[in-house]
């Protein structure tokens, strides 16, 4: 196991990080360390950040990662819709459950993995272990994600998302009434200092905005649209906590649910212009069953 950490000396001022390291652990191949940079492996004050990140003098590199070779991805036939495709992109329906790319917990049985068995051309931008893969959905949180095929389109669509032309929406089942038929959140967000698997608001980190509109109103739950305004790991799922809503099912910001394998949120509408020829795309994806269930079973029992 390399587990350390070191400061950045003058002389590799405005260098990129996955340089630095190299020539700290030159034992390492590069493409080993881009995917230790991408897993998060090695941090950057603290933080994950890009292989190309320039570093400044005394930034903190961190790292820990056990001693063996670069994870491949292998393609293997995984479960999913491919709602729509075209030689520049695909659009992605993600059942609950499925993590979207590996890493060194988990080496096998992702999106990634399914897709390279699905679709022949993937853009390279993220790396070997994120082929095509444009934004990420949480393992338990369904629903539509692009899929670029080649860089043109993977800088379009990644474009898009910073410069909130691409807009995503989400379904959720909270729990509690809200008292506000609509609202925006707007925080920080960055890792919590007692668990570094989850995020937590904060007075630093990353700035985080999400629109919310209440759909419908049950006895002890409701029903509720979340419009995504910037893209921060776990973002709807920490702003429902932070408004006293936990989402459904959601263990790790909530109270989880025996009879659920996860949260009950989906992205369920995505929209954005094609990156070849500048047309409106929109797309959705229904439900899942067990959530379509769980909304039945609050319109029929007093209780829910």
């Amino acid at each position: 196991m390399k587990d350390g950490q070191f400061l950045i000396k003058e002389e590799d001022l405005n260098k990129r990080l996955d340089n630095v390291f190299l020539s700290f652990m030159p034992s390492l191949t590069r493409s080993h360390i881009k995917t230790l940079i991408e897993n998060g492996d090695i941090l950057l004050n603290g933080k994950k950040v890009k292989a190309g990140e320039k570093v400044k003098q005394n930034d903190e590199v961190k790292y820990h990662f056990e001693e063996n070779k670069p994870l491949m991805v292998e393609p293997e036939d995984i479960d999913f819709e491919i709602v729509y495709q075209d030689s520049d992109l695909a659009v992605i329906n993600k059942p609950q459950g499925l993590v979207v790319h590996p890493c060194l917990s988990t080496k096998s049985g992702t999106l990634v993995n399914g897709l390279l068995a699905k679709i022949k051309d993937l853009s390279g931008i993220n790396g070997i272990l994120r082929p095509g893969i444009v934004h990420r959905l949480d393992k338990n949180t369904s629903g539509l994600l692009l899929v670029a095929k080649n860089d043109f389109a993977h800088n379009s669509l990644e474009q898009q998302i910073q410069n909130k032309t691409c807009h995503r929406y989400y379904l959720a089942l909270c729990e509690g009434v809200f008292g506000k038929d609509e609202g925006r959140v707007q925080t920080y967000l960055e890792r919590s200092k007692s668990n570094r698997k989850k995020m937590a608001v904060s007075n630093k980190g990353k700035e985080a905005i999400t629109d919310y509109k209440v759909v419908k109103r049950y006895k002890n739950k409701t029903l509720v649209e979340f419009a995504l305004q910037t893209g921060r790991t776990h973002q709807i799922r920490v702003h429902c906590q932070m408004l006293g809503h936990p989402i459904v099912g959601d263990d790790v910001y909530g109270h989880g649910d025996k009879n659920l394998a996860g949260q009950l949120l989906h992205a369920y509408k995505i929209s954005f212009k094609h990156p070849r020829d500048n047309r409106e795309m929109t797309f959705s994806a229904p439900l899942p069953k067990y959530f379509e269930s769980y909304i039945e079973k609050c319109e029929k029992s007093s209780n829910c």
